[in-house]
């Protein structure tokens, strides 16, 4: 429930955060400003809740990328394009493409909570006052930049996401992030036992 609620939480943050962001430069005239660094703080907060939770109570291993990923990495590819005749193998608790897209989601989110953090001093908060000269204009403009590139990565990122949790095939994955479970047909057809024993969360 935890993990789950963290997703959905990470979720909801970075998508008021692509509107509070995109929405202006569309024409769309609101107060964002305050909206926007609040659910970042907000994103910040969630991401090191998640962070510490995988340091001290998860198994790393399962996320990590090692040689046997990618070789099925690419039996998979070869399958698909009709260059190899062997089945792809059936992987552990996740996919190759499901680290993969966790660790660029982790670089880019966090180049923007960095980023983002470091203009927070650009603007009067209950905390502090704006000091626009903490940086000079060079550092500011490689901030900005960054912080940019970051979130235009996000839009492409969210979307990808979002196209493979409603794929057919895919769909179990989605539910399994609202109701907590899959079936253990899912569970046999998808993952080796041997390769993520779900007894043992």
């Amino acid at each position: 429930m935890l993990d789950r609620l963290l997703h959905w939480a990470t979720a909801a943050s970075v998508m008021i955060l692509l509107v509070t962001a995109f929405l202006p430069i569309l024409g769309v005239d609101f107060a964002w400003v305050t909206v926007h660094w609040v659910t970042g703080l907000i994103l910040a907060a969630t991401i090191m809740s998640h962070v510490v939770r995988a340091l001290f109570w998860k198994d790393l291993s399962s996320m990590w990328i090692g040689s046997r990923d990618l070789r099925d990495g690419i039996r998979l590819a070869k399958w698909t394009l009709r260059l190899g005749n062997k089945q792809p193998a059936l992987g552990g608790k996740y996919s190759l493409a499901q680290k993969a897209i966790h660790h660029v989601f982790a670089v880019v989110v966090l180049t923007t909570i960095v980023t983002g953090g470091l203009m927070l001093v650009k603007i009067d908060t209950p905390w502090w006052e704006r000091d626009p000269y903490w940086f000079g204009e060079d550092t500011w403009g490689a901030i900005y930049v960054l912080h940019d590139l970051a979130a235009l990565l996000l839009i492409t990122m969210v979307m990808t996401h979002i196209y493979f949790a409603l794929r057919p095939e895919k769909l179990f994955f989605t539910r399994s992030m609202i109701v907590g479970w899959i079936t253990r047909d899912e569970y046999t057809a998808h993952h080796d036992p041997e390769r993520w024993r779900a007894d043992r969360e």
